[in-house]
């Protein structure tokens, strides 16, 4: 099996492509912005970009979208740009997944819905609140109107091993490294669903092998604001110096309207694979701990 991950520098995507490695697959993994050693060019929002990788002479059977512009505040106040990362990006990979007759597996979230009665299941009713949440919504619109057995995968929270600890776990962990001390306002009033990257992989992996296609919700068993998300981080190291101000969502005004109840249930894919066990918060800061314990 020949896979191609579009944004395989990233968080989900790096894990993606580890772990379909693993399993035996041909695996490329390209980046835009952020190159490692592992990863191509490529820049699904321009085609015709001379440096792209060749894609079409790799011929991959499966090609894994997870690339796109997450910082939700930066894509409210810039939509053109936000725009062409996310609903171009997807046009522009349906098209290149229809002309060389490969699957489309695509990474989406639970900012789809509105947060008043999360967690959701997929059959729920989708009610985006931001630029961001649009341009994700018409992204999924994209692909499921024009390839039949696309696969989406709704996800939030993510965090996980990272080549740049961008995820919010990894980031406190890296400040406790630092000796940091410092404050964290962080919102009691936005709950949501924190799912291991590496979940995300093996659940990918189980329903491309598999030949799924529809959507899927991807999330554990923890639900949690970010405030008790981020305490939970502190408590696995003691001599850390840092501290957490609960504050209110309005009280941030921050650019873009979050889902304040928000996150997502696997009913679906734990409906068909019962004895799949995901890994929640506690498995990843113990497996953290333990590593940096012993170095």
């Amino acid at each position: 099996m020949k896979v191609l991950i579009i944004g395989g520098s990233g968080l989900v995507g790096g894990n993606c492509f580890r772990h379909f490695k693993k399993q035996g697959a041909q695996v490329v993994a390209t980046h835009l912005a952020f190159s490692t050693d592992e990863t191509v060019y490529y820049n699904s929002c321009d085609l015709d970009d001379p440096e792209n990788y060749d894609v079409k002479a790799f011929g991959p059977d499966i090609v894994v979208h997870c690339g796109a512009l997450t910082n939700v505040d930066y894509c409210e106040k810039n939509e053109k740009e936000s725009y062409q990362k996310t609903v171009q990006s997807a046009i522009n990979v349906v098209s290149v997944c229809r002309e060389l007759n490969a699957k489309l597996v695509y990474t989406s979230t639970d900012y789809v819905f509105d947060g008043r009665d999360g967690p959701y299941t997929e059959e729920a009713k989708i009610n985006p609140l931001s630029i961001y949440a649009r341009h994700k919504v018409a992204a999924e619109k994209e692909i499921k109107e024009n390839l039949k057995d696309a696969l989406i995968l709704r996800i939030t929270n993510v965090y996980g091993d990272e080549i740049r600890g961008k995820n919010f776990i990894a980031r406190i962990i890296n400040d406790i490294a630092r000796d940091r001390e410092w404050n964290m306002r962080l919102p009691y009033d936005q709950y949501a669903t924190p799912i291991n990257a590496f979940d995300i992989a093996r659940v990918a992996w189980i329903l491309i092998r598999d030949g799924k296609s529809g959507i899927y919700n991807v999330a554990s068993t923890d639900f949690m604001n970010r405030c008790q998300l981020a305490a939970k981080v502190i408590s696995y190291f003691p001599y850390a110096k840092a501290s957490i101000t609960p504050v209110s969502t309005k009280e941030l005004n921050q650019a873009a309207d979050r889902p304040l109840t928000g996150g997502l249930l696997s009913t679906k894919f734990l409906s068909e694979y019962p004895d799949f066990k995901f890994h929640n918060v506690d498995d990843y800061l113990k497996m953290v701990f333990d590593r940096t314990a012993n170095k």
